[in-house]
């Protein structure tokens, strides 16, 4: 049925444009001769101050452009095939970008002219490419950036619109590429820039498909057949169980405004992403420039992003979370922002009693049989390594 299914898509329109980037481009020769650089655009460019970009891992963003001019920014990204842990005690082999998941965060300005160098392994035992979402040429530039094991493939592509938005491998096969790990975020500062903020944070949400359930020690391979059935044992913020809980938790004091930039790899599932206790002041809808005020949660589709930005002014810790809440109870997808600061009892009062009720007839409670033990896992507050049979697999809230 698998083969059957393949076959289907490769015999697809889609399909016949995709599958050349893994067996060759002679099926798209329109497409080689489109991206064909002119003359013209090669005199544009070499008019242009060359920069390195920054480029900076998860939760940390590059800090805002201060130029006023366009340039030629230069992206340097290796593709790394590499295990790494899932969670505590639990492996999984990534395919990366820069040796993390999720890939680095690119941050260019409306107008540069981004020059990608893509260089791949020879440990890596695929040939990889780059799909940006912002780049307005054939299959995002996967087809130029093609890149067996041991070489370095490079090209160029003008941002032209303003926003931020996901890129990821786009060699074939796509979706197990997105699903080992090769995503990130670039983000095209508008001319004018944007507006100050406080802080600024990096979070891509992601799932993984292994074999074992949640929490399982060891190795795990890739499960196929999960992934065609949309069930994903782990959904996770930036690539690992706690890797923004806790000790890895995101800083900010009172009052502070904080702008997250939050992406969606997928590959399968929307995101309905939520901070607890705090408004969305403004969200950039789907990453694009249509801004929403006072927002409670936000739905990013796989293969999207947004701006949020907020600000917080009674001091604690705030869990930001899918709200499709059983992946955040159960498979991890909970994060933290803790807030310092003075107590502002204006906002805040906090308990202010704890008494008995009277209650006027009370009944009895009345469980029903086999639901119990399911009720314990209940408080969103359980360690990640426990089960999801009737106890929770997420983290602390």
């Amino acid at each position: 049925m698998n083969e059957q299914r393949r076959d289907f898509f490769k015999n697809s329109a889609l399909g016949l444009a995709t599958i050349t980037l893994g067996a060759g481009l002679s099926l798209v020769p329109s497409a080689q001769a489109e991206e064909k650089p002119s003359n013209t655009a090669t005199t544009a460019v070499e008019k242009l101050p060359e920069i390195e970009a920054e480029l900076t891992l998860a939760p940390n963003v590059p800090k805002p452009i201060e130029r006023n001019h366009p340039a030629k920014v230069v992206v340097k990204l290796t593709a790394l095939e590499q295990i790494m842990d899932l969670m505590d005690g639990v492996q999984f082999k990534f395919w990366t970008l820069n040796g993390s998941v999720p890939a680095p965060f690119i941050r260019v300005r409306e107008g540069d002219m981004v020059e990608v160098q893509l260089s791949n392994s020879a440990s890596s035992m695929m040939p990889h490419s780059i799909d940006f979402h912002a780049a307005a040429v054939p299959m995002g530039g996967a087809i130029a950036s093609e890149t067996p094991p041991t070489r370095t493939s490079t090209f160029q592509f003008r941002a032209l619109r303003s926003g931020i938005y996901l890129y990821h491998c786009g060699s074939q096969p796509v979706d197990i590429h997105l699903a080992k790990g090769m995503y990130g975020l670039v983000l095209v500062e508008p001319k004018e820039g944007l507006p100050k903020v406080d802080r600024e944070f990096y979070i891509m949400q992601s799932e993984f498909y292994t074999k074992g359930e949640f929490g399982d020690p060891g190795l795990q391979p890739f499960s196929m057949k999960k992934a065609i059935d949309e069930r994903p044992e782990y959904v996770l913020f930036n690539g690992k169980v706690g890797a923004t809980m806790d000790e890895n938790a995101l800083k900010a004091k009172n009052g502070e405004t904080i702008r997250l930039f939050v992406g969606n790899a997928g590959p399968n599932l929307c995101s309905s992403f939520h901070l607890i206790g705090a408004v969305f002041d403004n969200v950039y809808v789907e990453g694009g420039t249509l801004i929403n005020h006072n927002v409670q949660t936000t739905l990013i589709p796989s293969g999207s992003a947004t701006m949020v930005e907020t600000r917080i002014d009674v001091p604690g810790t705030y869990v930001f979370m899918d709200h499709s809440i059983f992946r955040a109870v159960n498979k991890g997808t909970m994060g933290h922002i803790v807030v310092e600061g003075e107590k502002n009892p204006n906002i805040y009062s906090g308990k202010l009693k704890d008494e008995a009720f009277k209650e006027d007839n009370p009944q009895k409670p009345q469980p029903v049989p086999y639901e119990i033990d399911s009720h314990k896992g209940m408080d969103m507050g359980h360690s990640p390594h426990e089960h999801s049979d009737g106890n929770s697999g997420a983290t602390r809230k």
